[in-house]
């Protein structure tokens, strides 16, 4: 490697570090975006020009067009995904991570001696292949779960026993390959083969509440794979990248599931079950107070303090513009008002955080959960806007709850509480919500942007 190439090296991965630092803070989250693809940029150009193998002019043309083509098609979705599905569009690239990750093992395969290379070597490479694997079915089935397309829990009979076949079978099969350097394709494909089938038992049995921790987990493994192969080439910024996403993933899904108060064993090998009554007919529950948009109106109008609850109600609408203006509205009439944003809120972590800067919400108004619960019992009205799961205080009075032990937004010790949602519907965990059949809880039925837009209207009439 030429001296030059190595340079290049050392600035990107410092490019990294920095961006991943400046990433940590919405004021400098885009700089730090955008020095850090400067540094890959940088990498990716000084591995194709500066390197030490002769190769024809015909490989240099066709990496142009992968290039290009894959350039266009990210910018292409990048700029028309909205933000409801943006959780969906970091599963599927992550999903791509782990299939180059897995690709590339199976090209080093082929292109090895297995008589004559390390085992350390071909344990990485069956590595790559495996986890890379894993990743990718893994990451689409996640992807089918937001969108929809996928049932948010499908059981699957002695999902355990079957699961741990799978990766016991598995590590047999590389072990045989590695210790016994056997050269026979089959065998590469069979734990391919079986890296596919484990990630899509990994995911499906899992329920939509635990998919910020599955995301995380997700996207940890793709930065594993891709360390793994920057081992097999020799290469820094592969080693050094895949690095810094995979501890990072790490250090966000213990953060996740310590949000849940729910360990990462518990996430893979259980779900969120429940039976749920009929809309507002829970007996033990009591029943619910609708109110209307002027009335709510009313309420925040005279309130001292607002806080706002945002979930994954309010990106499907698409209501964080309005809701800014509401906002602003009410800031105008001199109440405090501020969001209260729980860790796992939404379909992936951060999710509330990007879609409020998305609408240019001050960052200063935005408490975090260990923040604000202290807060509520001071606050005149909590406006909650399509969260569910995340407010529900059987959290803390159900032992009998799949949430049970869960931090939550501790909404119910607010004076008023108004809750939009469309209908009576459980949240993504399956499971009644108690704070619905609150005396201080009034619902305010109906979709966000609307709802919210009619709240704007009223209180400009005030």
């Amino acid at each position: 490697m030429s001296i030059i190439l190595s340079i290049i090296y050392l600035i990107a991965t410092i490019t990294f570090i920095v961006g991943l630092k400046k990433l940590g803070h919405p004021d400098t989250a885009k700089s730090g975006n955008l020095i850090a693809a400067g540094g890959m940029i940088a990498a990716i150009l000084g591995t194709i020009f500066i390197h030490d193998l002769q190769v024809p002019t015909i490989i240099y043309v066709l990496i142009g067009i992968a290039i290009l083509l894959g350039s266009i098609m990210g910018w292409l979705i990048a700029i028309k995904v909205e933000m409801t599905k943006m959780p969906e569009l970091v599963s599927l690239f992550n999903g791509f991570g782990g299939a180059s990750a897995a690709l590339i093992g199976i090209v080093e395969f082929g292109n090895s001696d297995i008589k004559t290379t390390s085992t350390t070597i071909i344990a990485t490479i069956l590595s790559a292949i495996v986890i890379g694997a894993i990743t990718f079915s893994g990451s689409l089935i996640a992807w089918g779960k937001l969108n929809g397309s996928v049932k948010s829990v499908i059981k699957i009979p002695q999902y355990n026993i079957v699961n741990n076949l799978v990766i016991i079978g598995i590590i047999t099969v590389a072990t045989y390959v590695v210790v016994g350097n056997i050269d026979t394709p089959i065998l590469l494909y069979a734990l391919l083969a079986g890296g596919l089938v484990y990630g899509i038992l990994f995911v499906l049995p899992i329920g939509g509440a635990d998919m910020p921790v599955v995301i995380s987990l997700l996207n940890s493994l793709t930065g594993i794979a891709a360390a793994i192969t920057g081992v097999l080439y020799d290469n820094m910024v592969m080693l050094v990248g895949g690095i810094l996403v995979g501890s990072a993933g790490i250090i966000l899904t213990v953060a996740m599931c310590k949000a849940m108060n729910r360990t990462l064993f518990s996430v893979i090998f259980g779900s969120f079950t429940a039976n749920v009554g009929p809309a507002g007919t829970n007996k033990a529950l009591g029943s619910i107070k609708s109110t209307t948009a002027s009335d709510s109106a009313i309420m925040m109008n005279y309130a001292t303090n607002v806080v706002i609850v945002p979930g994954y109600g309010l990106a499907v609408a698409q209501a964080q513009h309005v809701i800014h203006e509401l906002e602003e509205l009410l800031t105008n009439k001199g109440v405090i008002v501020k969001y209260a944003i729980h860790p796992v809120a939404g379909r992936m972590p951060g999710h509330m955080n990007v879609l409020l800067a998305e609408s240019n919400v001050e960052y200063s108004r935005l408490v975090e959960m260990e923040d604000i619960n202290p807060q509520f019992n001071n606050t005149d009205v909590v406006l909650v806007v399509g969260a569910n799961d995340v407010v529900n205080p059987a959290a803390h009075n159900d032992p009998s709850s799949p949430i049970y032990g869960m931090p939550i937004l501790d909404v119910e010790n607010a004076k008023h509480v108004i809750v939009n949602k469309r209908s009576m519907k459980a949240g993504y965990a399956g499971i009644e919500n108690e704070l619905f059949y609150n005396s201080k809880t009034s619902m305010l039925f109906g979709d966000a942007k609307k709802v919210l837009t009619d709240l704007v209207a009223e209180l400009k009439n005030m």
